[in-house]
């Protein structure tokens, strides 16, 4: 087989610096740099290790074509990636900022999208940041709003009743395909992207280092079958964040997220959880939801990104 040409893609880097392809046992070298920039940006770190191992664990991912890291010695200080589709993500250590390194992973985007016959990229950034500026100032668009929100530590968590007949309760194997299903099918109503195999959504979902069964929670119907379904991360042992919420089109509007939502605060309080968070984006609608159950938004993005 033929060397990758991705791997052949240069950064005009600052002397001193230097660039390689990152490898799957990297993944607390970035996530040290994500966790300083968020730090900075924002005063607190929402990002954690298994989420970087989950995402680069996928089947359809290569780490080593997907990725740039930019070294100072043998210290990892920034790195940039391709994740799937349009979607990309970025970090420069705040004490390499300014020094032009967030302008020369920008250009390896450009060139390693191009080079995949990617025909747009985009990436979060907090607003107002100095990597919100950057972004401006190299052409990406605002393309939408990201809000992450958070129920207070110690409020009282509502109660949401189900429609009758319906059972909220632990997903089992059984239900994976089907959970599967529903998320791909609610996001996909509006996310720009296309379907994520099935072994992704294992390895990112159940294959997720410290994955508990009570983490992905379902709902069903009289009949029995999945109308609604939940996903739960923990972080740092004390922090619940719901990474996906979905209710099946034709039976929304009877409370069934809002059930699913209460009852994933409640279970993570029980297993230690002091808040719980999760995030929603202008193209959902979904704010309003959130804001039911007693969340309130504490930091906000934006979702920029450009044209190749």
């Amino acid at each position: 087989m033929p060397p990758d040409p991705l791997l052949g893609l240069s950064l005009d880097l600052p002397a001193g610096l230097t660039s390689r392809p990152l490898r799957a046992d990297d993944a607390r070298a970035v996530f040290e740099v994500m966790a300083a920039q968020e730090l900075e940006d924002l005063g607190v770190v929402s990002i954690e290790e298994a989420d970087i191992a989950a995402d680069w664990a996928r089947p359809s991912f290569d780490v080593a074509s997907s990725t740039v890291g930019v070294l100072d010695g043998d210290r990892l200080v920034a790195y940039a990636e391709l994740m799937g589709g349009s979607r990309a993500d970025a970090a420069v250590h705040p004490a390499y900022r300014g020094r032009g390194v967030g302008t020369a992973l920008a250009g390896w985007l450009r060139q390693h999208a191009r080079a995949r016959g990617i025909e747009r990229i985009r990436l979060p950034t907090p607003v107002g940041s100095p990597g919100d500026r950057l972004l401006e100032t190299l052409g990406f668009d605002v393309w939408w709003e990201v809000w992450e929100l958070f129920l207070p530590e110690g409020a009282a968590i509502p109660t949401r009743p189900l429609p009758p007949g319906h059972l909220l309760r632990e997903a089992i194997p059984d239900d994976y395909p089907a959970c599967w299903t529903l998320f791909e099918d609610t996001f996909l109503e509006w996310a720009d992207r296309d379907r994520q195999p099935y072994d992704d959504f294992l390895a990112s979902v159940v294959g997720r280092p410290g994955f508990e069964p009570w983490h992905l929670r379902v709902v069903t119907d009289p009949g029995g079958e999945l109308v609604g379904a939940v996903n739960v991360v923990m972080f740092a042992g004390d922090e619940a964040y719901v990474n996906k919420v979905s209710t099946r089109a034709d039976r929304r509007g009877q409370g069934i997220a809002q059930a699913l939502l209460a009852n994933a605060f409640a279970v993570a309080r029980a297993h230690g959880a002091t808040r719980s968070g999760l995030s929603t984006d202008s193209r959902t609608g979904a704010l309003g939801l959130y804001e039911k159950v007693g969340m309130q938004v504490t930091s906000t993005w934006l979702m920029r990104g450009t044209e190749l």
